[in-house]
This record gives C-alpha cells, structure tokens and sequence, in this order.
C-alpha cells in the first residue's frame, strides 16, 4: 500500500495514494447533479426543523415557528366536518322522533350517523354486526327487554341498564332462587321453563306450581315476559344467557345482572338520537302500539 498521490494516465484523474495488490485507487468526483441535490437536501432539512416539529424531548417534540401539528390538521378537518353537519344534528334535536323517519333526508343522516357511533361505543358489547354476545343482546332480532319503539330506545341509551350512575336507569332484580328453592324445586323448574319454550303451559303440572310461585308475577302468566321490569320472554326460544340445562340452572340459582351504562352521559342529545334511530331500524323498527 503506498501513499503516494499520482495522476492516471488513463483516466487524467488523481489518485486518492491508495494502493491494493498493484491496484490504485481514483479520486473521482461525485457528480455535479448529485452534489447539487445533496446540498439542496442540507438546505430543505435546516428550513423544515426550524418551521414544523422535528427534534424530539423528553415530554414532546420542538414545536417548529409555524406551530403546525398532523394533531392540529386532523382537529381542524374534524371541526369542518361538525359545522358541516351541525344542521342535521340541530334538526335530529329539534324535531320528535317519531317524525324523523318521515325525512328520507335527515333519516339517512341519523342511520349513518347513528351506524359509527354504534361503532364507537356499542359494538364492544353488542359486536360489530349488532347480533350481541352471552349476556349482550342481540340487536338485529324483534326482542326487545325494555320496549323496543323509538323512544323506548333512546331512553334506554340515555339511562342505561341497573348502572349506578344515573338515577333514571331501567332496574330490575332477578332473585337468586338458590336461596328460595330446593336443588330438586329448581331442577324441575329448569325443565319446565325449557318446555315453555317447546309450546308447554307455562302454569300446568309441577314445574307450573313453581313457575306460578316463583316467576308468573314477572315473566306473566302466559310467560311472555314484561317490558316494563325487563323480564325477558320465555317462550320465544331467545336466550340472552342460553337456554341450556347448565346455564338455564345457573340462572334460576343465581340470577343475573347485566349493567349498561347511561350513553347520555357521554353522548350529546342527538348523538343518542342517531344511534337510537340506527338500533331501532336494525331491530325491526318496532312502532309504539295504537292509542
């Protein structure tokens, strides 16, 4: 290897003095375009950390003398977009549900609305398709715990379910008949419900005395159910639980307990109103009964 600097006579180019096994290496230079580029890139770079953020801290990032932030850009579109569509929220507040359906225009908007919202905030629980989960309703049937007609919805989004946190909450407390009833009583009544849902009577034999006692003075003579308690219909075949022999005795033994929490809390009055008017389509669109 030798030091030594000379000029190819090949190429006219200087060599850098290095040499491998007889080989020299040339000092070529970069070419002019690239250099240019190159110093154009050192340029670019200097302005843009002194104009957006760049260098990291501890607890941020330098803020850059323009102030802007894809945070700031994305806020921005988010508030044209909710003065875009504040006319639509205003008319979903201003006008009564029941009339809302009759506006093919402002329908559609709750729907879509209504659909990310579900999106948001239900579909956790109820999934992402609405057909719910084990102790989640499903949302696509007509069965309906607590009513299942436009404002019965919005009430139920707003208040919720047996929450603590607002005071106007659907409630409701199943006992837990494992307390009140022998291992044998709640057996037989675990069949017996399980034939209600077969065409049985819900009132005939002995699983029909225990009914009666126990569970005709919510679920109905009839065991239909009643929506003013939330006490589900018995002999639709719907189970929010299942209807198994295990489940069925966990249940009865037991009792349930399910909680939602008040929507309207969270939620402003027409955001509630176009999630209502979504769930209430996907359930069958239940009308409130004739006068």
């Amino acid at each position: 290897m030798s030091d030594e600097k000379r000029t190819d006579p090949v190429t006219g180019l200087e060599t850098t003095g290095h040499t491998w096994d007889g080989i020299e290496e040339l000092n070529t230079p970069l070419p002019r375009w690239w250099l240019w580029v190159f110093y154009g890139c050192i340029v670019w770079g200097i302005i843009y950390v002194i104009l957006f953020p760049a260098w990291p801290l501890v607890t941020g990032a330098t803020g850059g003398v323009l102030g802007w932030s894809t945070r700031g850009q994305v806020a921005d579109e988010i508030a044209a977009v909710d003065e875009a569509n504040a006319p639509m929220y205003a008319a979903l507040v201003d006008t009564d549900p029941a009339e809302i359906e009759a506006d093919p225009n402002l329908h559609g908007f709750a729907v879509n609305a209504g659909a990310s919202i579900f999106a948001t905030y239900c579909s956790q629980c109820h999934g992402s398709g609405a057909a719910g989960a084990v102790g989640y309703p499903n949302l696509l049937d007509d069965d309906w715990l607590w009513g299942g007609t436009l404002e019965d919805v919005i009430y139920t989004v707003n208040h919720g379910i047996r929450n603590e946190d607002d005071p106007d909450a659907r409630w409701s407390q199943m006992p837990a008949f494992g307390e009140l009833l022998t291992a044998g009583e709640i057996s037989t009544l675990v069949a017996h419900v399980q034939a209600m849902g077969e065409g049985t009577d819900p009132l005939s034999g002995e699983g029909g005395q225990i009914y009666a006692d126990n569970c005709a003075s919510c679920h109905g003579d009839d065991g239909t159910g009643d929506r003013f308690v939330g006490a589900p219909n018995l002999v639709d075949a719907i189970w929010l639980y299942g209807g198994d022999t295990a489940t069925l005795t966990e249940t009865i033994r037991n009792a349930r307990f399910g909680v939602m929490p008040p929507w309207g809390e969270r939620l402003d009055e027409a955001e509630v109103r176009a999630v209502a008017i979504y769930v209430h389509g996907l359930g069958g669109g239940e009308q409130p009964a004739a006068e």
